[in-house]
């Protein structure tokens, strides 16, 4: 969106874009959408689109900010009153894959942009830090007074570990052609009873070498060790 103030017109008009690209990108594809192709069907001129939007990918981050920004509120009031960690992921993954119902089709257009962490429209790339980062500490905040007993040298790093699960959820999600995407459903709730288990026993202390192993292996996935 052009950074100067936006009058209730042009506010109107790039969300009518926003929305005319979405339908494109679920019908034919990303790459397959121009941007020509998204003015016409927007009722504007090739150049306003372009005046809204510079590309694509900026359509689809306005995209993944607005959804992230909606999304906020609708966490905090799923995860009131909700007990148990187990309880809080399952509800916080639901209620992201009940807000992105309705455009499951552009994710699934994206997923090949989405696997490639250096393109700037991965959930992986710098470019969406600040978005994985607004997740992650909602991972942060469930695992404070959940009732279970998390391993110092775990802690810091249990947030993006859960992050990272969470992708893998959504990943299933969006190519699951299970009826109302079934499978996605029992895959979470088992997945949610799994994790919790394997932190409830890596407390343990006959754990601790499998957990430097585990703290190891989040370490590669992250990027902090070769």
């Amino acid at each position: 969106m052009p950074s100067t103030p936006a009058t209730p017109k042009a506010e109107e008009t790039g969300l009518r874009i926003l929305e005319a690209a979405l339908e494109l990108f679920r019908q034919e594809g990303f790459d397959t959408a121009t941007m020509r192709d998204i003015a016409q069907k927007a009722g504007v001129a090739t150049g306003a689109a372009y005046y809204y939007y510079p590309s694509k990918d900026a359509i689809v981050m306005e995209f993944y900010q607005r959804s992230c920004a909606e999304m906020q509120p609708k966490i905090a009031a799923a995860l009131e009153q909700v007990p148990g960690l187990e309880n809080r992921m399952r509800e916080l993954i639901r209620v992201k894959l009940a807000h992105f119902a309705p455009n499951r089709g552009v994710l699934r257009a994206l997923l090949r942009n989405g696997a490639d962490p250096r393109h700037p429209l991965s959930p992986f790339s710098p470019q969406t830090r600040e978005i994985r980062d607004i997740d992650v500490a909602w991972f942060r905040r469930i695992l404070a007074d959940c009732g279970v007993r998390i391993p110092r040298d775990l802690e810091p790093h249990l947030p993006v570990a859960l992050w990272f699960f969470q992708m893998g959820v959504i990943y299933f999600w969006v190519i699951d052609d299970s009826p109302n995407q079934a499978r996605t459903a029992r895959l979470l709730d088992l997945g949610a009873k799994s994790v919790v288990t394997l932190i409830r026993v890596s407390a343990l202390p006959l754990m601790r070498p499998l957990r430097k192993t585990a703290l190891e292996l989040i370490g590669v996935v992250k990027g902090d060790q070769a």
